[in-house]
């Protein structure tokens, strides 16, 4: 039978893949901008953190509560909803007078955004087939890095020509284009979906409706005792993740002296190697799956692979000096460090099918954590020694915490019907 080049399945992760690019720049977009909003509402670096660090506070809480939504009310409501609040919320950005007004704007983004991430995984649950997981996890993931890493020559441009005010309004408008395309096209149970074939079906696990699916109360014990390691190392990525995103522009504007323009190729060029990370991540750890049937060393050699690499390249960035030096090992850096995104966002998968929309949103509530402790470190450190380098030890440091977590997590545990009736212990994963 001949193959389709367009099927319905790949049509849902290149939607879902689009959603992450467009959340990522409505997320760091701030991030470029900040040097012109900094001078223009008079903020001081410490300021700026507390701003970078709003989107945090909601963004956690929504990970578990957003999470629980999108397990209960399906990804296709979810994430509509949830469009409509982060496109309003960096069209109010644009509107901002002052720092109360800017920091309001960004908690509203981190209302809409917070569940987003948490609720796509419920999606790729049924419409991804098992041994795809860290794949699909990881060019979705590779998506939101591309955000990361176009952001800055965008944003560049559309200051130019229409103001950083104008600049937060269009990027607002894209977002309610991808909402409007997301609820006319998803459909929560693939069979549901009129384009889906047969064949696609067929490596598709069954899917269970919402409301068998929570007829029982979500098993929060078992489900915070397995996720707490995965948690907790996933913090640790994220606090150099966080770092990298609220902070890169504003090190090579301010910390390096470059021009804006220059400032964002810059950014650009250190973003696009965690594209590659992203994506190569997911497929290492999906092919060692495949090849040894051992889903525990599948997903935590990478992972640990990923943070010992981060930690070489970022004690160098600390030390030598010059611009192109500086540059080649943050690039190399986050790199390393994106290797980890695909096995980590595919462990809440293998750990708790059922439930992987909360056991997601218990995950990335470390990377919430992170995002609201991190910018403002790192602002602290800069208004108080003058050096942009200091702050890459409390990454180095974090990260070997990291390496020690990553032991303690057992995505081959699965989350058993036993476990779910409050009655007994994890079945092993095959």
């Amino acid at each position: 039978m001949k193959r389709r080049l367009v099927t319905a399945t790949g049509n849902v992760v290149l939607l879902l893949c689009l959603m992450y690019l467009i959340t990522y720049i409505d997320r760091v977009n701030i991030s470029t901008a900040a040097p012109l909003i900094r001078k223009e509402l008079g903020l001081s670096q410490t300021q700026l953190g507390i701003v970078f660090s709003a989107f945090g506070y909601p963004y956690a809480v929504f990970q578990i509560v957003g999470g629980a939504l999108g397990d209960h009310f399906g990804a296709r409501r979810t994430l509509t909803i949830c469009g409509i609040i982060w496109a309003v919320a960096t069209i109010l950005t644009g509107l901002t007078g002052g720092l109360l007004s800017l920091f309001m704007a960004r908690l509203l983004l981190g209302i809409g955004e917070g569940a987003t991430f948490p609720t796509a995984t419920r999606a790729m649950q049924y419409w991804v087939a098992k041994d795809r997981r860290g794949w699909a996890q990881g060019v979705t993931h590779a998506f939101a890095r591309a955000g990361n890493a176009i952001t800055p020559p965008i944003i560049v441009a559309l200051m130019v020509a229409f103001t950083w005010r104008g600049a937060f309004t269009i990027l607002g408008l894209v977002s309610l284009v991808w909402v409007v395309a997301w609820a006319v096209y998803f459909r929560d149970d693939p069979k549901a979906h009129r384009g889906v074939t047969p064949e696609e079906l067929a490596t598709l696990p069954p899917f269970v409706p919402h409301h068998e699916r929570t007829r029982s109360r979500t098993p929060w014990g078992p489900l915070i005792r397995h996720m707490a390691p995965v948690t907790l190392t996933y913090f640790c990525y994220a606090w150099s993740l966080w770092l990298y995103l609220n902070w890169l522009p504003s090190f090579f504007k301010e910390g390096q002296k470059l021009e804006l323009g220059k400032t964002a190729i810059f950014a650009f060029s250190v973003f696009l190697a965690g594209v590659v990370g992203d994506t190569l991540g997911g497929v290492l750890s999906d092919g060692i799956l495949r090849r040894t049937g051992r889903l525990l060393f599948a997903r935590r050699a990478v992972v640990l692979f990923s943070y010992v690499a981060t930690i070489a390249c970022l004690v160098p960035v600390v030390y030598v000096k010059g611009l192109i030096p500086v540059t080649i090992f943050l690039a190399l850096g986050f790199f390393f460090l994106e290797l980890a995104i695909g096995p980590m966002w595919a462990i809440p998968m293998d750990i708790a099918p059922k439930f992987s929309g909360t056991a997601s949103g218990l995950m990335n509530f470390g990377s919430a954590v992170a995002a609201i402790i991190s910018p403002i470190t790192f602002g602290f450190i800069v208004d108080r020694t003058g050096d942009w380098h200091l702050p890459f030890w409390g990454s180095v440091g974090i990260l070997a915490v990291g390496c020690v977590s990553c032991f303690f997590m057992r995505p081959d545990l699965q989350l058993s019907d036993d476990e779910i009736a409050g009655t007994a212990s994890p079945a092993p994963v095959h």
